[in-house]
């Protein structure tokens, strides 16, 4: 069932035109920069968009701008968990790394500890209302939200056409906080 869904929303989303894509991840840009634990947050954990995800340089940008800490996930596949690192100047520190994701080069990974973290930022190909999500089948976020705080809220950046009915979750699923579409701020709990 997941397996389906996953396929079904890249093929949607992949079918998104670079300028569409830009279009739609400007409005979802300026909907976050009016949310609320966004303006207030100092530590954001944000990922580096890959393919027809919702962009975002433009919150690295932003966060960097602000003085903010812009902090990018690393995949490690042969635990499935991430290492967490302080972003400072992502045309100079990113190179293609784990699933040809753009991550920090060796030398510029600065490890943040997850408790550090006032927001995350969460990519993902489908998502339900209750905050449910379908990733990319790693697990990589499901581990992480199980060791980050509760306090922590979670928003998850969407285009409309992510957004489905209902995601099939499983126990060790968790879901996010918050959905920012193109059109609308989704309040998931």
């Amino acid at each position: 069932m997941k397996k389906e869904m996953r396929k079904e929303i890249l093929h949607h989303r992949g079918m998104l035109s670079e300028g569409e894509i830009l279009e739609k991840s400007k409005s979802i840009f300026h909907r976050l920069k009016n949310f609320l634990p966004y303006k207030e947050a100092q530590n954001v954990m944000v990922y580096i968009d890959f393919r027809s995800e919702v962009k975002t340089d433009g919150i690295v940008q932003d966060l960097i701008a602000g003085h903010k800490k812009a902090i990018v996930p690393i995949c490690v596949p042969k635990t499935r968990e991430m290492i967490l690192s302080h972003l400072k100047n992502p045309a100079k520190e990113l190179a293609e790394g784990t699933f040809g994701v753009f991550e920090p080069k060796e030398e510029y990974i600065r490890s943040v500890d997850a408790s550090e973290i006032d927001l995350v930022i969460v990519p993902g190909v489908a998502f339900d209302r209750k905050g449910y999500r379908i990733g990319y089948g790693g697990g990589y976020y499901d581990r992480f939200f199980e060791k980050l705080s509760k306090r922590i809220p979670t928003v998850a950046l969407a285009f409309d056409l992510q957004i489905v009915e209902a995601v099939p979750a499983e126990s060790f699923d968790q879901a996010v906080d918050y959905i920012i579409t193109e059109s609308e701020l989704i309040e998931c709990k």
